[in-house]
């Protein structure tokens, strides 16, 4: 039986970057993928000449060199070098205004150049939008301090730094627009991120909302030249540099038990010793069948049992890879939102309902942002939405390739009507991933790859303050998507160097390896 300091279970983004800090403590460290690849999401795959990006729309927090966002400076301390691309705009998005009428926005990258675009289209708005900033960097100064204070953050500190952000801390996005009498046209801009964390804007903290927007108005977005999988490989080269140890084709089966404490990990490639445990695993699945019963603590029953099904983002993902260049179709955007509606709310509401009354996707031409991104005289373009329970509990195997296809061909309909933009006749190569193909592949309940919603009481505040109390079982922490800020790849890379300093500090208290 081999033994090591930490075993980290999964190779997603989490658990990457969780190993990398692992090993950058000096940590003897073992990381375990069920798959051959790296990265989960983060990785690419090939349909003829084309190499896609399966999940990817963009970072929002990287940032420039001389901005540079939490990411950046994460991959910097770990040594990771990944060649960039910048996305131009924040996104353009053809809708309806919540009094009906058309909505045809496109909103720059850049505080002050976003703030200008915002009072041609909404006239009088400047004052609340500058006021609004204000108050968005507050809160992300605040979520700065509590995270550099792995939880143990002062309250004095907090409420005489960051008042505000206390006084929005309770209170979801809608309520806080209200609060400050932002005028309705503006939420219903501002509004179009909503998807980005899967949650309304009824029921999504406005600290969650405000963080991921200023980063992507402050500091743009970007994405990587050779797709995600080109983030991963940096990653996986630079950990064994570091002398870190990596075993492909390898799946967790069972977690093992000395007394109350986690002492390795029994896989499909033999039993591994070690000293703590990092999962990049849905809670759900550890508890349910991942480790003994007797010893899951009652917190976390209670906690899955308040969340039970409320997960997150559930993907529907088609990929198109065309014959022509983007400008010979007429694409100039790089992302268009293309929701039925600007009422979050009702938008949430219908795709839970099912396709049938599902509206919402999202489409991409990565061709936009990077010219590299497929062969000379081509372009790949992808539409995103969202699957729900009601789409396939009654769906039977054999109609199941028909329906996922009838879907893209609504997403293609969807861009005609609204943009104008027409791919049929181009298509060369396509794909659909469905939420069971997220399922499959990732191994998440549900195909939701954004573990539960961050909504309410369980919002991202609730879940980063819930850090101030020792986890309660010992030597083992799930990261990723049951972290304190949900998923997504920034959020992922932040949350996996979180847990995994979290997890150096449990192991010096409890007298483990320095």
């Amino acid at each position: 039986m081999k033994k090591y300091d930490v075993v980290v279970v999964g190779a997603g983004n989490a658990g990457l970057s969780a190993a990398m800090q692992m090993a950058l403590a000096g940590k003897k460290t073992l990381l375990i993928e069920q798959h051959n690849l790296p990265g989960g999401c983060a990785s690419s795959f090939r349909r003829g000449r084309f190499e896609i990006e399966p999940s990817l729309h963009e970072l929002c927090d990287l940032g420039p060199v001389e901005n540079p966002g939490d990411v950046r400076n994460i991959f910097e301390q770990y040594g990771v070098e990944v060649e960039w691309k910048q996305v131009p705009d924040c996104f353009r998005v053809i809708t309806k205004y919540s009094d009906g009428t058309p909505m045809d926005v496109t909103m720059p990258s850049g505080i002050e150049a976003f703030i200008d675009k915002m009072e041609v289209y909404v006239p009088g708005s400047r004052d609340k939008m500058v006021e609004l900033f204000d108050l968005f960097q507050e809160v992300l100064d605040g979520i700065a301090y509590i995270t550099a204070s792995n939880g143990h953050a002062d309250s004095n500190v907090l409420k005489e730094k960051y008042p505000n952000m206390l006084r929005t801390g309770a209170y979801p996005t809608k309520k806080v627009f209200d609060a400050m009498k932002l005028p309705q046209k503006c939420q219903d801009i501002l509004s179009i991120y909503w998807s980005y964390l899967g949650v309304d804007m009824e029921h999504l903290a406005f600290i969650h909302y405000a963080a991921m927007v200023h980063k992507y108005v402050s500091r743009s977005a970007y994405i990587p030249t050779h797709t995600s999988h080109e983030i991963s490989t940096a990653i996986t080269e630079r950990f064994r540099e570091l002398g870190g140890e990596i075993w492909f084709n390898c799946r967790a089966e069972e977690f093992l038990f000395d007394g109350d404490r986690c002492c390795g990990v029994r896989t499909s490639l033999g039993t591994v010793a070690c000293d703590y445990v990092l999962a990049n695993i849905n809670p759900d699945i550890i508890y349910g069948r991942m480790m003994p019963k007797e010893l899951i603590p009652e917190r976390e029953k209670k906690l899955a049992a308040a969340r039970g099904q409320n997960y997150g983002a559930r993907m529907f993902t088609a990929y198109f890879c065309l014959d022509v260049p983007a400008e010979e179709l007429g694409i100039k955007d790089y992302s268009i939102f293309l929701p039925g509606t600007a009422d979050s709310a009702k938008e949430y509401k219908n795709i839970l309902n099912g396709m049938e009354t599902n509206e919402y996707s999202i489409f991409l031409c990565y061709n936009i942002a990077n010219p590299e991104a497929s062969p000379e005289g081509t372009c790949i373009c992808s539409f995103t939405s969202f699957g729900a329970p009601k789409d396939w509990n009654d769906l039977k195997m054999e109609d199941y390739v028909a329906f996922k296809n009838g879907v893209a061909k609504k997403f293609l309909k969807c861009l005609k009507d609204k943009a104008g933009i027409d791919l049929s006749g181009h298509i060369e190569e396509m794909a659909v991933a469905s939420p069971w193909t997220f399922a499959r592949y990732l191994g998440t309940p549900e195909g939701s790859v954004y573990g539960h919603e961050t909504s309410d009481w369980d919002g991202m505040m609730a879940r980063m303050m819930m850090l101030s109390t020792d986890y309660p079982i010992k030597g083992l922490r799930p990261i990723g998507a049951a972290g304190p800020r949900g998923d997504g790849y920034s959020a992922a890379y932040i949350c996996g160097q979180l847990m995994a300093k979290l997890a150096i500090k449990d192991m010096s208290e409890e007298g483990g390896n320095q």
